[in-house]
């Protein structure tokens, strides 16, 4: 079988690219000078700005902090104390810090490995709309990657970023589809239906599974699947066979 996470794009969730709400107008203006300092590469004036403002618990300061720490930009990294500010984050609700952390422990990385903890930030960032977080509950389930073996979960997760355009919850679908030992899973014309749609967004890959899938089906289903295809495309996501 195919590797689920191979079609999973890397996601770079950069500072510069969260808006926040503070309390205070000064509040608010040490947040700017903290981003214009980032934008300007001064990374340590940006994290001296933002320091306070996550002392004083606001969380996308906080996750700022964390992101910083951990990989390392602008100050040395540490992946420890990265995850102390995503649990700070993530305890208030910041989805972003929610699978930032769950990727931590996931990994085992800077905390001690629990897949269990993993998958429970995860889940909250997938119910807040997630779309990496939802993709990686869907890989986890469909590998049985430190869960059982769930594609109950995995479809329900994987449609749920698919249909907010990730292009790696459209591939994850058709590898499902086609891969899974499940008869209620297994079925080639949702398989190439996600593989064409992945493709027509722009996978590079997807292409050459719909068209190795294409060796197994009739032309008539080759037909019947890209009509299913333009279908759910068209429907905004809403008809697609389920």
């Amino acid at each position: 079988m195919k590797h689920l996470t191979k079609p999973i794009r890397a996601i770079h969730f950069m500072v510069l690219a969260f808006l926040m709400t503070l309390s205070s107008p000064v509040a608010a203006q040490n947040f700017q000078k903290g981003e214009a300092a980032y934008k300007a590469g001064d990374y340590a004036t940006a994290f001296q700005e933002w320091t306070p403002l996550a002392e004083g618990g606001n969380s996308v300061a906080q996750f700022a902090l964390g992101l910083m720490l951990e990989r390392g930009t602008g100050v040395l990294q540490n992946v420890a104390e990265a995850a102390r500010w995503y649990q700070l984050a993530a305890d208030q609700g910041h989805d972003n810090a929610q699978y930032f952390l769950g990727n931590l422990y996931d990994k085992g990385k800077g905390v001690p490995q629990d897949f269990a903890v993993a998958v429970k930030w995860y889940t909250l960032a997938a119910q807040q709309g997630n779309l990496i977080a939802q993709v990686r509950l869907s890989a986890m389930y469909t590998l049985a990657d430190g869960v059982p073996e769930d594609f109950t979960k995995a479809l329900k997760w994987s449609l749920l970023a698919a249909k907010e355009g990730s292009l790696g919850a459209q591939v994850n679908l058709g590898l499902i589809h086609e891969y899974s030992n499940h008869e209620t899973f297994k079925d080639n014309l949702k398989a190439h239906m996600w593989y064409n749609i992945a493709s027509a967004n722009g996978d590079e890959n997807a292409d050459e599974w719909r068209d190795e899938l294409e060796g197994l089906m009739t032309k008539a289903d080759i037909s019947k699947a890209q009509a299913m295809a333009r279908e759910c495309m068209s429907s905004g996501y809403t008809k697609c066979g389920y």
